[in-house]
């Protein structure tokens, strides 16, 4: 494949030093934590907590820190971009469906880290705010904002100089089904090459928590995939097969087929979503015989396959780290000059990070509680205004705005601009007062 060179810029992320261009000088690399504290052991009777909650939407039950990790979900969502250099390679592409096979393999790479990672993260509170800036180190910056409460939704926006702009606005509606949890990630992911104009928009599938009651966790994704791209009209179907105890099939199995406009397949993808994706080019289609279910399958010669995305080895003692990877341990790492609304700088997670769970426990509670003061308070000035025969706009997000987004014709927070500018000056009188 064309843009699959190993030694560019995107995959030379093992370099300790990083190049600054103005002065020409080599600088050191910020370091990074390599660990956070280990996982204490308390002991939680789950089923004591989840009895009560069948059937119900899981964001309104408070549940204690102990079911949680020490990332909110805004760091979760950052997450996404862990094998970000996938973009980068794929900005290189001669074809648009070469394009698209980088594409596909990125979509997948965001559920490698889910296999292990059972603890629930820190619903944020209205109004956080989580930055991630790596222009200078990896050539991007992302911002994600919590914007809505009821349902929990969060807008995220990255751009990269290396060639791309991401945006997803991402609720997540979630139920207990007795034995199992369902978490189903509403909302489209947008991406955008600069050079091309080529876009892209896919949504994300289910994710299940099994054994919820008795037995260890486990979490397995369903589902299908359709990648698009709008521009040439591209697409990706991919299909995670669920797990099944009978089947002989490899666990957490992803395939899909990448074609063009006019239905013709290029390439067919074949891997798992915790472990690696290949694309293979096909020379030929032929129709095979019938398949179980009466359909007549498609039969693709394909040339040997190529390896686009394998996952990082996990760090050293992960298992007491709740299972992160080497970006998750960062993400929560102190840091300054970022928004008094960062999830760095929430108490009650930075607490349970610590090991202190009581104390997070109960400063969990007051936050809660605050939040709760304030819409309490916007919902009388609603009755008030309402009452007057004024208009009341309710709760306005910070950095993103509510717009119609023009492929897919749904309501979308798309970011407007103005955070990194206050940043530089340090001007955060704008932002609420949430911790």
């Amino acid at each position: 494949m064309g843009c699959s060179k190993d030694g560019d810029e995107a995959g030379g992320s093992l370099l300790v030093l990083s190049y600054n261009e103005s002065c020409k000088d080599l600088l050191p690399r910020k370091r990074r934590r390599s660990r956070i504290p280990d996982k204490p052991n308390y002991s939680l009777n789950l089923w004591s907590i989840m009895k009560n909650c069948i059937g119900k939407e899981l964001s309104k039950i408070p549940m204690p820190v102990n079911f949680n990790e020490p990332l909110s979900m805004l760091q979760r969502l950052t997450e996404d971009l862990e094998y970000h250099e996938l973009l980068d390679k794929a900005v290189k592409c001669e074809s648009s469906t070469e394009q698209m096979c980088f594409v596909a393999a990125f979509s997948v790479s965001s559920y490698s880290t889910t296999v292990h990672r059972t603890a629930k993260p820190f619903n944020p509170l209205l109004g956080e705010t989580y930055e991630l800036d790596r222009l200078e180190e990896l050539g991007f910056r992302s911002l994600c904002e919590q914007v809505s409460h009821h349902p929990p939704a969060a807008a995220h926006h990255v751009f990269s100089k290396r060639g791309w702009t991401l945006w997803q606005e991402i609720t997540i509606a979630s139920k207990f089904r007795g034995k199992y949890l369902s978490i189903m990630p509403l909302g489209a992911i947008h991406l955008e090459f600069h050079s091309s104009g080529n876009h892209y928009v896919w949504r994300k599938v289910t994710s299940t928590v099994h054994n919820i009651i008795v037995g260890k966790l486990w979490i397995d994704q369903s589902g299908e995939i359709e990648i698009v791209n709008h521009k040439s009209k591209d697409k990706c179907q991919l299909k995670f097969t669920p797990y099944s105890y009978f089947s002989r099939d490899v666990p957490r199995k992803v395939t899909g087929v990448v074609s063009d406009a006019d239905g013709k397949a290029h390439y067919v993808m074949s891997g798992t979503w915790d472990e690696k994706m290949e694309c293979s080019k096909i020379v030929q289609s032929s129709h095979g015989s019938a398949g179980s279910e009466g359909k007549q399958k498609t039969v693709y010669q394909t040339l040997s396959p190529k390896v686009l995305w394998k996952k990082y080895p996990l760090p050293e003692n992960a298992e007491n780290m709740y299972f992160f990877s080497s970006l998750a341990l960062t993400l929560n790492e102190p840091e300054e000059r970022v928004a008094p609304t960062d999830s760095r700088l929430r108490p009650d997670q930075r607490l349970m990070e610590s090991g202190r769970w009581d104390e997070a426990n109960v400063e969990k509670q007051r936050l809660e509680e605050k939040q709760r003061a304030v819409r309490r308070r916007r919902e009388a000035e609603a009755v008030e205004a309402l009452e007057e025969g004024k208009d009341y706009e309710g709760y306005i997000p910070l950095w993103f705005e509510r717009k119609v987004d023009p492929i897919t014709g749904e309501l979308i927070c798309t970011y407007k601009g103005g955070y990194w500018e206050a940043k530089d000056k340090q001007d955060w009188s704008s932002c609420p007062d949430i911790f």
